[in-house]
């Protein structure tokens, strides 16, 4: 068997499309929320990975523009708000809302992360970033964001200091000794005293600890500097590599950093991206995606505003029918190298013209595609696989109803929850 996981949204998802519904209002309001969230857990997933920036585009053409006109990042809704609804209408499925470390003081984020904790009975975390974008940095104050590794360096001690905090109570520090009036034993909570190089605190946290002690971490480590960071600290690691040899050689090497941070090799789970495009039959399904390419291909603005947003780099102002550039970031490091590589002597129109299709492309009926998904899991021995999808009803019922029962027929999904907590579950198998 392997994960799954859904990565997708709190803002515009769909709202000028057929099946758009009341898509460019109903972000706004939780029911959309709840609903997705019901739906994927009733799927049998692990998670959902909530994405978020802190910032509205506007490298492309130097404007926000796009962005705005295209309801395109922008505008988003507070996740942290949205969260505990579907947390709250659930009893198994994860939920990890996008933090910004650089951001996020650690205490602050201590606690929330521990009340999302509590309230959910184990099933809290985080999906850790580490900002790169200097619009995010200029909201909250600064010039600029610092340099890429060293974004990482303050994440690493970012995770220390929280992680301290909640081991600032004892798990039962917590007595509710009613004969004795005492509520918590003071012997079993203390200062921290935390100095380091990016951060400081004094503690304890005024918290009780979390339930699973420490919530669900995941991350999108690509760089070299990005997936020992994530092989360090964190339970989930989803990357956009693609190729099953590539795929392979990411997760060989995750594994091979979390063994050298003294880390079970199964602590970290790698789950791959992919954006299936699926149809009752298989003609149907190709013609949809013939059907994406065409419109990508006359509108390839549209992966220009992707790559400008990701790289930091503005792609409107290079020669559309020239080579792609030549490409450097202090930005999405990882990102942006992969699509140089993928690129290969392609002129920038040729490679805006295709849509993203994840790290094995998938287009079939739901069975044939759940076939597919068990083959290259098989070859990879990976965890698992982080679905890409828009928050919009139509959407999320094509994975939940068709492609999931479908996996759960072959076996390669699970067929319920072995455990409360969310952790439990990720390391079930």
């Amino acid at each position: 068997m392997f994960h799954l996981g859904l990565f997708t949204g709190c803002g515009v998802q769909s709202w000028n499309g057929m099946w758009s519904g009341e898509g460019a209002t109903e972000w706004l309001h939780p029911q959309l929320y709840i609903d997705t969230a019901k739906a994927v857990e009733r799927a049998g997933f692990d998670c959902i990975i909530l994405e978020d920036a802190h910032f509205i585009p506007d490298v492309f053409r130097g404007n926000m523009d796009f962005a705005l006109h295209n309801g395109f990042h922008a505008p988003k809704q507070d996740l942290f708000v949205m969260a505990p609804f579907m947390l709250t209408a659930t009893e198994h499925v994860g939920i990890l809302p996008t933090l910004t470390t650089t951001f996020h003081p650690p205490y602050l984020a201590a606690r929330t992360l521990a009340t999302l904790d509590h309230i959910s009975h184990g099933r809290g975390g985080a999906n850790l970033v580490m900002s790169h974008n200097d619009r995010t940095a200029q909201n909250y104050g600064a010039d600029a964001q610092a340099d890429h590794d060293a974004r990482y360096d303050a994440g690493d001690e970012w995770v220390a200091l929280v992680e301290a905090l909640w081991n600032s109570w004892d798990p039962d520090a917590l007595v509710i000794d009613r004969e004795r009036g005492v509520y918590v034993d003071t012997a079993k909570v203390r200062p921290i005293d935390f100095s380091g190089r990016f951060y400081r605190s004094r503690g304890p946290l005024n918290s009780l600890p979390p339930p699973q002690g420490r919530p669900v971490f995941s991350q999108a480590g690509g760089s070299g500097r990005g997936r020992d960071f994530a092989a360090k600290n964190v339970d989930l690691v989803m990357t956009n590599v693609t190729g099953i040899d590539t795929m392979k050689a990411f997760r060989d090497d995750v594994v091979a950093k979390a063994l050298a941070h003294g880390r079970k090799p199964d602590s970290c789970k790698v789950m791959f991206n992919i954006a299936p495009v699926l149809g009752e039959t298989r003609r149907e399904a190709e013609e949809k995606r013939q059907r994406a390419l065409a419109a990508a291909a006359a509108n390839v603005e549209i992966n220009l505003g992707w790559m400008s947003y990701y790289s930091g780099i503005d792609f409107g102002k290079f020669d559309l029918d020239a080579p792609m550039p030549a490409l450097q970031t202090n930005a999405s490091r990882s990102t942006t190298e992969n699509l140089r590589e993928k690129s290969g002597g392609m002129t920038l129109r040729e490679f805006a013209s295709y849509p993203a299709s994840g790290a094995v492309e998938l287009v079939g009926t739901p069975d044939a595609v759940a076939a597919q998904m068990g083959e290259v899991m098989d070859e990879v021995g990976g965890d698992g696989f982080l679905i890409q999808q828009p928050m919009y009803r139509e959407g999320i019922s094509m994975i939940t109803d068709g492609l999931a029962p479908a996996l759960r027929r072959r076996g390669l999904i699970r067929d319920g929850y072995a455990h409360r907590q969310f952790r439990d579950n990720l390391l079930d198998f």
